[in-house]
């Protein structure tokens, strides 16, 4: 049964500055692919929902799509916006997420969704999502995997620690723990989005031990806000771990970018679609350029 996560809408207000700096970003040719097989052109509306700090909002922005960036935490959005304004693009900020949207939204030729879905409501999300896409539009949902290397040794003891701290505890990582890892056409063939198309880019890159700490304080699990008093033990058990693991502090990371594209059934690959120009609606949150 699809039960959703309990809604949250500032569970990353104290990870921002992390999650800016140490969250892995999409390869610009990911985003590439994406573009290409939907034959997006400049002026296409993307609403990028639940977009954080910007990962995918810049590179669409900059492919030379018409942005929404859509975070129901301010200092999110405040991150993007600052982030836009470095790389020279415009993003259109409106602060709500998934629970938010309504059928006046849009309409929009692709929504983006990263590392956000098992946050939302997932089958009303896709049946709302459902209503703002444009015919032929498409959800396209990114993410990341680490897959069992000798090299991703430290992944797995950032995982461990973190469920020593209540990671484990957590609806979202209990699911996953109870279940398996729940992929998304579990709720994709409950919606309308049946034809699915997966791209992705492994990348191999070097990666500090200040890093991961970072990376872990960039998790809602083990935010310092999540953590609370117990965030010094946390970090210093964190770091003997991977000290045992690497006493220089150095480390490999090999990881699958993702981007899993669904469209309705009769959607065809490469068609083209007018950018629409007006947008409406934005009652129940803030829409600024």
């Amino acid at each position: 049964m699809d039960r959703p996560v309990p809604y949250e809408p500032r569970r990353f207000q104290s990870a921002v500055p992390y999650y800016e700096r140490y969250r892995l970003s999409y390869p610009e040719c990911l985003i590439a692919r994406v573009v290409a097989l939907l034959g997006l052109a400049p002026g296409n509306a993307v609403l990028d929902l639940g977009c954080g700090p910007g990962s995918l909002s810049l590179p669409f922005a900059r492919a030379g799509m018409d942005v929404t960036a859509a975070d129901p935490e301010p200092r999110m959005l405040a991150a993007a916006q600052a982030a836009a304004q470095t790389a020279g693009v415009t993003l259109t900020l409106w602060q709500g997420g998934s629970y938010d949207l309504v059928p006046q939204m849009g309409p929009y030729r692709v929504v983006s969704i990263g590392r956000a879905f098992h946050w939302m409501d997932r089958l009303a999300t896709l049946a709302m999502l459902d209503r703002i896409l444009v015919p032929g539009g498409a959800v396209v949902f990114f993410h990341d995997a680490h897959p069992v290397l000798p090299e991703n040794q430290w992944f797995k003891i950032l995982c461990k620690v973190g469920d020593r701290y209540g990671r484990a505890a957590q609806p979202h990582i209990a699911e996953r723990k109870a279940l398996g890892h729940r992929r998304y056409e579990t709720s994709l063939y409950q919606s309308v989005f049946t034809k699915l198309d997966g791209l992705s880019v492994t990348i191999r890159k070097p990666i500090t031990e200040d890093e991961i700490v970072g990376r872990a304080f960039s998790q809602s699990t083990t935010s310092s806000e999540k953590l609370g008093t117990r965030t010094d033990d946390f970090e210093a058990e964190l770091r003997d771990r991977l000290r045992a693991l690497s006493p220089e502090g150095r480390f490999t990371e090999i990881a699958e970018m993702v981007a899993l594209v669904a469209r309705r059934e009769g959607s065809i690959g490469q068609e083209k679609c007018e950018a629409p120009n007006a947008r409406s609606g934005f009652p129940s949150g803030r829409a600024t350029k």
